[in-house]
């Protein structure tokens, strides 16, 4: 009686066929390890900066970005503002002479050149003045007239203690300040900044005092408002500009494995924890351990490498860096999520090996073949 051997060799044709299939197959399988093997290693840019390089990144309390102005410079940028109020156009004067009520004047209104005009002393250019020096021009055109004559020159309405408040408050505009004029008060007169809502999230982080043709200072927002430091608190002048940026031009990118990966605006002081709680944050696949903030800076850049699950175990929080405009957060991917992938692209020339074989079922040749290599029954795919 001839063995199943026999009988599998007597069949030539089918025999070559089923060898045929056994070294694709091999084939595939060993292509796809090969693939699975290079997709298991992790992501990890390319660091720019050696480790002995000072480092970049910062937590809250231990930097103060370069790009604003330091309390001292804001010191100097307040010095240039007189302590005594200056006279302009719009002002409201108010001038008595003891017991000469017709040389008295209870409203002197100064106009747009600056210049005033008083009975016997005629036209006076009060503009850029403060008013004891007014006062003092006033008695010294009456002393010609009369013999020791008492003036009293006040101001009755404030039109030159002004400033221009412009961008991201609630209501842009001029503000006028009762007394000597700060930028919180300016913000404050301005309506304060804007508040959530469901089409714009503020996010307000600096802010320009523009002085004259050729001085500018930028505040850090944060640092006055959320720290407290009110050497930042400058001393506004009259005609300043104020100008709060939009909010919309400063973003971080959150990528790779997180729920839901894009770009979001920076919303006050953005830490790495608070991004990426944004995003949704890590996926299943996310490995937690190697989470990596990328910082440009000009043509080149700061990679910084954050272990996020270790940083939950310990509560130790010295890595979770506060962010700036155009930081990008890679949360990298697991090994088996990358063969996961792998596998996934492999189907459709799996389904193709799949197809061949539910052929080869119906002619009754797979079941010879898994009896003579590895002694099953059944058929493909049953």
């Amino acid at each position: 009686m001839m063995s199943m051997t026999d009988n599998w060799r007597s069949t030539p044709h089918l025999y070559g066929l089923a060898r045929t299939i056994r070294k694709h197959v091999r084939a595939w399988f060993l292509a796809a390890l090969t693939i699975v093997a290079g997709g298991c290693a992790e992501f990890e840019p390319e660091r720019a900066f050696s480790p002995n390089a000072a480092n970049p990144f910062a937590v809250a309390e231990t930097r103060q970005s370069t790009l604003y102005n330091n309390p001292d410079q804001v010191d100097a940028f307040s010095a240039q503002v007189p302590d005594e109020y200056l006279l302009g156009p719009g002002d409201i004067l108010s001038l008595k002479v003891w017991n000469r009520p017709e040389l008295s004047d209870p409203k002197i209104l100064v106009g747009p050149d600056g210049m005033i005009s008083l009975i016997l002393v005629g036209a006076i250019d009060v503009n850029g003045r403060t008013r004891q020096s007014v006062a003092d021009e006033i008695k010294q055109s009456l002393s010609k007239l009369y013999d020791n004559p008492e003036v009293s020159l006040s101001v009755s309405q404030y039109s030159n203690n002004k400033a221009f408040v412009l961008g991201r408050v609630a209501n842009p505009g001029v503000v006028k300040f009762p007394g000597q004029g700060t930028l919180l008060e300016a913000l404050s007169l301005a309506g304060g900044l804007p508040v959530h809502n469901t089409q714009v999230q503020a996010s307000l982080t600096k802010c320009s005092i523009i002085r004259g043709r050729d001085t500018i200072i930028w505040i850090d927002l944060n640092e006055l408002l959320y720290n407290g430091n009110m050497g930042l608190n400058a001393r506004i002048q009259n005609n300043d500009i104020i100008f709060i940026p939009e909010s919309q031009s400063n973003h971080v990118f959150v990528m790779g494995e997180v729920d839901q990966p894009g770009a979001y605006m920076l919303t006050g002081r953005e830490s790495l924890l608070s991004a990426l709680m944004r995003a949704g944050g890590p996926t299943e696949d996310a490995n937690r351990h190697m989470v990596h903030l990328i910082r440009s800076e000009g043509q080149t850049g700061q990679v910084e490498t954050i272990d996020l699950l270790e940083m939950m175990e310990t509560a130790d929080f010295s890595k979770n860096y506060l962010l700036q405009a155009d930081d990008v957060i890679f949360v990298s991917q697991k090994g088996i999520s990358r063969f996961n992938y792998t596998m996934t692209n492999l189907l459709p020339f799996l389904s193709v090996i799949n197809l061949g074989t539910d052929i080869l079922e119906s002619f009754g040749v797979m079941q010879q073949f898994r009896n003579r290599v590895w002694g099953q029954e059944g058929t493909v795919g049953k």
